[in-house]
């Protein structure tokens, strides 16, 4: 028993400083967002600032890497997403290993994908849409936020398992990419429903089918991808980590915390304003979800040939 008690005391007392949450996209976004409502979460109940640090650039791998590098001592955590294990599968040479060195603590929230089109394409449902692609193959232009995002490898996914070769046009960001989707410069994209639902409310763009494998409250009339192809699943996610050999004592502690605030009407009510289903389970289940996406995303990167920028 002697060995465990002071990480049972680190535990009780934690927080007694400021935590820092690595955040690896500009303020202002989707992540950025949600990691500053949970920062505030857990400030209000542990007592001490949980405070947001943006570090952008390379696709999450600078603020990952600075979460790898510093103390596992609780103090720094990692706002983890869905780039993480799409990165592990595009990049070849990293200086850490997503699935080793990040510790999962809690998952927060995914938020469903929609497959929509310009009102000038043909197909009003996903199986004409196949149909269609078949018959123009490489002639179908397939917008994205960017080279190897969670909006591109859905995209890919879906060539992979509908048998169709849609032509990838990246973008830098999905305000860009929108912009020509309505203009008709590109036929079709895989986009956070929290960035396109207001398009396609005015009719700008038609709604085909959400990623997720459940409907989204958002559009509660539009069916899954995975109605018309089974086992079709992806989504933007995000979540919380730490550097490896962190205390078990202070994961179990923010995962509860944070499962807490998961439950909150006020939370639920601010996550559902960004299109966000909460993702609710334990530090093991993370882990788990975590691996099953790796796995996912490298058979997909290898069959499309994505490549860094």
């Amino acid at each position: 028993m002697l060995p465990a008690m002071p990480r049972v005391a680190m535990a009780q007392t934690y927080p007694s400083r400021p935590v820092r949450l690595i955040v690896g996209f500009p303020a202002g976004g989707p992540n950025d967002i949600m990691a500053r409502l949970m920062g505030q979460w857990l400030s209000d109940r542990l007592g001490q600032p949980f405070v947001i640090e943006n570090r952008p650039g390379a696709s999450t791998n600078i603020a990952t890497e600075a979460v790898v590098r510093a103390p596992p001592d609780g103090y720094t955590l990692l706002l983890t997403s869905s780039a993480g294990p799409i990165n592990a599968a595009i990049y070849d040479k990293l200086n850490f290993n997503f699935i080793r060195d990040i510790a999962p603590v809690a998952s927060i929230s995914r938020i469903p994908l929609v497959m929509e089109v310009n009102p000038s394409v043909p197909a009003k449902t996903v199986p004409e849409f196949i149909a269609y692609a078949k018959a123009n193959p490489g002639r179908i232009n397939m917008a994205s936020a960017g080279n190897g995002t969670a909006v591109h490898v859905a995209g890919e996914l879906f060539n992979m398992m509908a048998g169709v070769d849609m032509l990838h046009v990246p973008y830098r960001g999905s305000a860009p990419a929108l912009t020509d989707l309505i203009g008709g410069q590109v036929q079709v994209m895989f986009d956070t429903i929290s960035s396109s639902i207001e398009h396609i409310r005015a009719v700008k763009l038609r709604a085909l089918a959400v990623t997720t494998a459940t409907r989204s409250e958002a559009l509660p009339n539009i069916p899954t991808v995975g109605n018309f192809l089974p086992g079709f699943e992806a989504s933007y996610w995000c979540g919380v980590g730490l550097p490896r050999d962190a205390p078990v004592e202070i994961i179990d502690k923010l995962n509860k915390e944070i499962n807490t605030g998961l439950a909150d009407a006020r939370m639920k009510a601010r996550f559902a304003d960004l299109g966000a289903m909460m993702l609710v389970g334990s530090p093991s289940d993370f882990g788990k979800f975590v691996a099953d996406e790796m796995q996912k995303w490298a058979k997909v990167v290898k069959f499309a040939g994505v490549k860094p920028d």
